[in-house]
């Protein structure tokens, strides 16, 4: 833009070349480039090399036509090439009818001829500014959607135990209804598996499913992730901010650990599932959305079920459908399938051949209780894959018994050999709790004297 312009970019499309010249005098003041043409034909070319602002389009062009039925068919055939397009509908044969079916049809709005300067300029402003809009949205939202959509590592929801099967019964009713769906269970139980998999048998299942984890967040940052901002909400606010509720518009938004939500922002997120509004932290207007919300949590009923923790009217609209995960140590039938899995996906990682399991292996994990669930039998296994000899592992190679003494032990040693650097300290320290409590981020957290999101960021930092 340059010269003061608002916009970049205008097309006129009117058969009168008077009408022309006047809106591009008119127009010029507003956009630093104006094109007229005289055919629909001609404006099709045009924004095949670049999509305007806003487009005027005649409603009119053959001689004595009054109807509009032409310029409302080219109206189609230019929003179908894209569908964000900016129309405004000019016409000498102005009328109620007219308008409604140009609405109909999807133009943003609508003016007759002759027109006054100064409505024709506001209607075309707001209508720029409505394509701004649309723009900036569409960029936050690409924008929170490589942000917030964890890609995963395409492990699958394994298990055939009784429990399981349960579970993949109620995925299967559940996925295809816009439902909102709750799911329980201990860290590590693969909750968020349970997610993508409800997503995956959803109708929204060709949009993006965006995850937000209220533990990894900052309390005082949840309002603006969750809900966005407006520019001056609040002293960092430097510009609109769309959240992860209207980036998930038309697709699924996964809440993650949900019981961390603090009390004060429960009502507000009940107003989302009530309303299907969301109102941006500094906003006076809401934004309407259509997503369907699937959360977890590893608290249990007791503590969900009361109010100084979690508002009881939320979880009611929450828990629509709820899926209860079970620990891995009451569904021990599903470790070798498990196990089998873990071995192979980490055999391709390491670029090894695969191992097999001894009996005495097979045995030690058939009888560990795993506190950690299928997310410590992972690392165990990944841990065997590496440092196991031969094409067998062995019980010994998983260390069960003394895996959380050992690595604290070794901690010990380090420090006691004068190791002063506080990154590899910090690590050793960060891993020992995670092993020590079968990556219970809760109880880890807990014995290093940190939050879950303080936690959360040292094992980013530490790629563990």
């Amino acid at each position: 833009m340059g010269n003061g312009q608002e916009f970049d970019y205008c097309v006129v499309v009117d058969d009168d070349d008077d009408i022309l010249l006047a809106a591009r005098l008119l127009l010029r003041t507003l956009f630093a480039e104006v094109t007229t043409v005289r055919s629909p034909e001609e404006a099709m070319a045009a924004i095949s090399a670049r999509v305007p602002d806003v487009m005027l389009l005649d409603a009119n062009f053959a001689r004595g036509a009054t109807d509009a039925r032409e310029g409302l068919a080219w109206l189609d055939r230019l929003l179908a090439v894209d569908p964000d397009m900016v129309v405004v509908m000019i016409t000498a044969h102005a009328g109620v009818q007219i308008a409604v079916e140009a609405m109909k049809h999807g133009a943003t709005d609508f003016v007759a001829k002759p027109w006054s300067n100064e409505r024709l300029l506001a209607t075309v402003r707001t209508a720029a500014t409505l394509r701004r809009s649309r723009g900036a949205v569409a960029t936050e939202r690409a924008k929170v959607a490589v942000a917030s959509a964890a890609p995963g590592d395409g492990s699958p929801l394994l298990g055939r135990s009784p429990a399981m099967a349960r579970v993949h019964s109620l995925i299967e009713r559940a996925g295809p209804t816009d439902a909102n769906v709750l799911i329980l269970g201990e860290n590590g139980t693969g909750k968020e598996l349970v997610a993508r998999a409800l997503h995956r048998h959803s109708l929204r299942a060709e949009r993006a499913m965006l995850t937000v984890d209220l533990g990894a967040v900052a309390e005082d940052l949840i309002d603006s992730e969750l809900f966005g901002h407006v520019k001056g909400a609040f002293t960092d606010a430097k510009g609109d901010r769309i959240g992860r509720v209207q980036a998930a518009d038309g697709g699924t938004l996964f809440l993650d650990e949900v019981g961390n939500l603090p009390l004060r922002l429960q009502p507000k997120l009940l107003t989302v599932l009530e309303q299907r509004k969301v109102t941006p932290v500094g906003a006076n207007k809401s934004v309407p959305v259509d997503i369907r919300v699937i959360a977890a949590t590893n608290l249990s009923h007791a503590r969900l079920t009361d109010e100084s923790v979690f508002r009881p009217d939320l979880l009611f609209r929450l828990n629509t459908v709820e899926i209860v995960l079970p620990p891995l140590r009451e569904r021990r039938e599903d470790i070798p399938e498990l196990a089998q899995h873990f071995l192979e996906l980490y055999a391709k990682r390491y670029n090894r051949d695969v191992p097999r399991l001894s009996g005495s292996a097979n045995a030690a994990l058939l009888a560990h209780d795993w506190p950690g669930n299928v997310r410590a039998l992972r690392h165990a296994i990944e841990r065997a894959v590496i440092l196991g000899r031969g094409d067998t592992l062995e019980a010994d190679d998983f260390s069960l018994d003394a895996a959380g003494p050992r690595v604290a032990q070794d901690a010990v040693v380090a420090a006691e050999r004068d190791d002063l650097n506080i990154d590899r300290v910090e690590k050793k320290l960060v891993e020992t709790a995670l092993k020590k409590h079968g990556y219970n981020i809760s109880l880890a957290a807990n014995e290093l004297g940190l939050s879950r999101a303080a936690l959360y960021r040292r094992m980013e930092k530490h790629g563990l």
